[in-house]
């Protein structure tokens, strides 16, 4: 069956049934992801949302099909300049794999979910534009790599963060194995993978896998409340050049820095023609501030 536009919009216009820029225990009638635009000074926003309380937001069949629609979605928006992903489930950002779900597999079944796994995942590391993601509590198993996947990465003083796949008789196998080493050191990662330990929030920020960490507030926001303010300071800048930043960083730090600095003239190159890189240099020269368009 070939999946349009149409009807991955109204799937997810059906599931968006409200506005979601604070984290409810009240949503109801949406599906396991929910995809909001925010609007007005905030435009340029898009809130990628969580939500499978029943399940504490693991990675089963459900889950990864919405998350793979969304994607596409998101992919295909030239309008979204960031995108926030959080967790509408109180305490839980997403507690790793579905394993009773995937206890009923057999061996040929778990090798294709697993890829499917870390493929929805490398389509979230690829989206175009920069990604954020919000850890307001539990982010173990698939649920770090999910964060990992993200060029962001804020957490509440009390998440609780962990590879902790060894000690169930597996290994990270969305990305984990890869990812992790290549944010913090190899030593500490393998540490950490070895060990299957957990740590909270501020270890993780202490270790460099998040970039910030915050105290939690009394609605259990904090994460979100900071991801939404780093945001704001993302779309303040042109969308085309965030997209080509992204671009030539994700890409050259694969390569030697010779072939890095070939990168980066690609990417460069790319945004030459761009109706915003007239503006903001118009901006500069006029002191005020750039009004780009996305194109």
């Amino acid at each position: 069956m070939i999946i349009t536009r149409a009807s991955l919009l109204k799937r997810i216009q059906i599931q968006s049934v409200k506005r979601l820029t604070t984290v409810s225990d009240k949503v109801e009638n949406v599906g396991p992801v929910v995809f909001h635009k925010l609007g007005g000074d905030d435009r340029g926003i898009a809130v990628y949302g969580l939500n499978s309380p029943r399940d504490k937001n693991a990675l089963g069949f459900d889950l990864l099909q919405s998350m793979k629609e969304v994607n596409q979605l998101i992919r295909e928006d030239t309008k979204i300049s960031v995108v926030i992903l959080h967790s509408l489930v109180k305490g839980i950002f997403c507690a790793g794999a579905n394993l009773k779900e995937r206890f009923k597999m057999n061996d040929d079944e778990v090798a294709r979910f697993v890829r499917t796994l870390r493929n929805t995942f490398i389509e979230i590391e690829d989206l175009p534009m920069p990604t954020i993601a919000a850890v307001e509590g539990v982010a173990v198993g698939g649920g770090l790599e999910l964060a990992l996947a993200c060029d962001i990465r804020i957490a509440a003083e009390t998440a609780k963060l962990g590879l902790v796949e060894t000690g169930r008789g597996l290994i990270p196998g969305a990305g984990g194995t890869q990812r992790l080493p290549r944010v913090i050191h190899p030593n500490i990662a393998k540490e950490l993978i070895f060990t299957s330990r957990i740590v909270s929030g501020k270890e993780a920020k202490d270790l460099g896998v998040v970039n910030h960490v915050v105290p939690q507030n009394s609605s259990h926001t904090a994460a979100y409340e900071r991801a939404v303010g780093v945001a704001r300071e993302i779309i303040s800048n042109a969308p085309i050049a965030l997209r080509c930043a992204k671009q030539a960083i994700n890409e050259g730090v694969q390569l030697s820095i010779k072939d890095g600095y070939e990168v980066e003239q690609k990417c460069y190159e790319k945004n030459i023609p761009t109706q915003d890189r007239r503006e903001g240099m118009l901006s500069f020269i006029e002191k005020r501030k750039p009004q780009y368009k996305g194109h």
